[in-house]
């Protein structure tokens, strides 16, 4: 591996969420994918949903990076790789610029690179110069590559946006007003890429819009000045214990209804010598053969008509878990094995009653952070987010802990441990611990 490499690179800001920034990632990943370069991306922080829609933009896995949770390390070592290949590198922020400890902004300074600020104009005018200036000026030291104003009424409000930077060069054009250019978002976040029949269009236009402005127009020379030099990671990222899972075979729940699977969570597994084979709760009646279950999260509760009248596929689960076979779930996929899901209507819709207890789901949200997991094995990193609660009575076995620096509010996360069953509202980063991760889908958690 060479020991280091230059790549243009850009994170995609905001000043918080909802401003358009995964639609400009996208955008303008389409736009130069479409033109024939290699383009990765990257998210920062943890998310599931964000990156199916990057990894359709460039035809590329899209992998996390966040200073904690995945580690600087690994993302030394994801970013160095990726500019071995890559033409351009892309990396869509998490909220806002300065939001989170570590924050998106922490990511640019370690790495050096430029911040392209993302910003919605539809309700400001003058205005729009002073955030840009701030957020620009705000940390000494940060990079600043311009600003894309998004949302934007006309031609002359354009203009007026344009007109209000003090530094004319940092402007990067605007993007009208489109409901077509938006992506379809729900309670946990952007509607899934697949559920929609006009995915590839949505971006192929929001690219079209995107090459309208100066962002879309920038010549080779303009990709070089947001060249990076990205390093060889001198301290390795954790090493993979690479017989830990030799001869398994890990069936992996992979639909509509369970769909946040970390791209880096099953290399991981299959570095380990792990086989990973892939089902669906919604439309199979059997589980393929295996020696473990993984059940990660997603969203069940749109799912419950179809998930709890699925019988053959209840029954499959049931006997799984009767056999003392191995089960990890998390969040959504420990939704689906308690007895029963209850909407926010009051409706009790049964489920495959693997584990006792009812779920309850709430408008508002129960749970968001990053948080950390002491099981068998070692320590692992993870984040919670779920708009529901469950009342069990099973004891928890343990509970989560806060990420270094950070509080939480009220107790930590449950793990339940019922027979060969592990569960919890916790979604893990499997490489932040991969000796712990394995043993997670062990019998008694060291065979």
């Amino acid at each position: 591996m060479q020991a280091s490499t230059h790549c243009p690179a850009i994170l995609i800001a905001a000043p918080a969420s909802g401003q358009g920034k995964t639609t400009v990632a996208c955008a303008l990943a389409r736009l130069h994918t479409r033109q024939g370069r290699k383009v990765r991306v990257f998210k920062c922080g943890p998310d599931f949903l964000d990156p199916y829609w990057l990894a359709l933009a460039s035809g590329s896995p899209v992998h996390q990076l966040d200073l904690w949770m995945t580690g600087e390390a690994d993302c030394a070592q994801r970013l160095h790789e990726a500019a071995l290949e890559a033409d351009l590198i892309i990396v869509e922020g998490v909220m806002g610029l300065f939001d989170g400890q570590p924050s998106a902004a922490d990511l640019a300074q370690r790495f050096g690179l430029g911040v392209l600020a993302v910003i919605d104009a539809s309700a400001m005018a003058g205005t729009f110069g002073a955030l840009a200036w701030g957020l620009q000026h705000y940390r000494e030291g940060l990079r600043f590559a311009g600003v894309l104003a998004n949302r934007v009424a006309s031609t002359g409000h354009a203009a007026i946006l344009q007109e209000s930077l003090r530094e004319p060069g940092q402007w990067l054009g605007a993007l009208k007003r489109n409901e077509a250019l938006t992506l379809p978002e729900r309670h946990l976040g952007l509607v899934m890429d697949h559920e929609l029949g006009d995915a590839v269009q949505r971006l192929d236009a929001a690219a079209d819009a995107l090459a309208l402005t100066r962002l879309g127009q920038l010549t080779e020379a303009d990709l070089q000045a947001w060249a990076v030099t990205f390093e060889a990671c001198a301290a390795p990222a954790q090493q993979f214990p690479a017989a830990a899972l030799q001869g398994r075979t890990i069936a992996v729940a992979r639909d509509a209804a369970f769909c946040f699977l970390y791209a880096a969570n099953l290399d991981c597994l299959q570095a380990m010598g792990a086989r990973l084979v892939y089902f669906s709760p919604l439309a199979d009646g059997a589980l393929p053969l295996c020696d473990a279950l993984w059940l990660p999260g997603g969203y069940p509760e749109l799912h419950v008509k179809v998930l709890g009248t699925n019988l053959a596929m209840k029954a499959a689960i049931a006997a799984h878990v009767q056999a003392g076979k191995p089960v990890w779930a998390e969040c959504g996929g420990m939704m689906a094995l308690f007895d029963e899901i209850i909407h926010v209507d009051g409706s009790h819709h049964l489920m495959w009653g693997v584990l006792p207890g009812s779920v309850s789901m709430q408008k508002r949200l129960a749970a968001l952070g990053p948080q950390q997991l002491a099981v068998a094995g070692g320590l692992l990193r993870g984040h919670t987010f779920h708009y529901s609660t469950c009342a069990t009575l099973l004891p928890a076995a343990s509970r989560t802990q806060a990420a270094p620096g950070r509080a939480l509010r009220g107790e930590g996360e449950a793990l339940y441990v019922s027979g060969s069953v592990k569960a919890s509202y916790f979604h893990a980063w499997f490489a932040s611990s991969p000796a712990a991760a394995a043993r997670l889908f062990l019998k008694d958690g060291n065979d």
